[in-house]
């Protein structure tokens, strides 16, 4: 009887898997192969067989990349999230270190996600996300303010906003966010498909 080495197989099969996942978060999140890799200091071709799993990157070349999707390299080995419900406890919930100056930003969805990313903002009295306009991708972007009161720039508009409004906007515009009133506030950042 002949025993069959699956070994390379199996190397393949994660291979084939890794490719594919980091194929559907790109596509997600609306980039082009050209972007990412030109943001990972890859060549186009070299991402396209990688996410057709016929390359085998180093992961110093996967960190490149993961981190042109906004992701971490375990990210890319994770379970999917359709798998099933994905519990994230408040003090799980990670801090991003960008994002909010005088304040406080974490992400309340677990994992890369295909469709979402939520994410929470304590802002400190006149904390904001900066002076500079800033954009991300070309998501659809929900904010709902949960307490205090905020002013949020779009493009060449203002808006204040208080403790139960809301708004719908593209992140492709330009967008600061800032405390208004000289008190805390706390906002909900809802953006589908993810672009952070």
């Amino acid at each position: 009887m002949e025993i069959e080495d699956t070994t390379d197989r199996a190397a393949e099969t994660a291979d084939d898997s890794v490719g594919d996942r980091l194929r559907a978060l790109r596509r997600a999140r609306r980039l082009t192969l050209r972007t990412v890799a030109e943001a990972a200091g890859i060549s186009e071709g070299y991402l396209s067989q990688i996410e057709r799993g016929q390359a085998n990157p180093s992961i110093a070349t996967l960190q490149q990349v993961a981190a042109a999707l906004g992701l971490k390299v375990a990210d890319l080995f994770g379970d999917d999230f359709t798998s099933g419900p994905s519990v994230l406890r408040a003090e799980e919930a990670p801090r991003l270190a960008l994002g909010v100056l005088g304040g406080r930003k974490f992400r309340l969805t677990p994992g890369p996600q295909h469709h979402l990313e939520v994410f929470l903002g304590e802002f400190d009295a006149h904390g904001s996300t900066g002076e500079t306009l800033y954009s991300h991708g070309d998501s659809e972007e929900f904010l709902y303010v949960l307490e205090g009161t905020v002013g949020l720039r779009l493009g060449d508009r203002s808006f204040t906003l208080g403790a139960g409004d809301s708004i719908r906007y593209s992140s492709a515009v330009p967008h600061p966010l800032a405390e208004t009133a000289g008190a805390a506030a706390r906002v909900l950042w809802v953006i589908s498909p993810p672009s952070y």
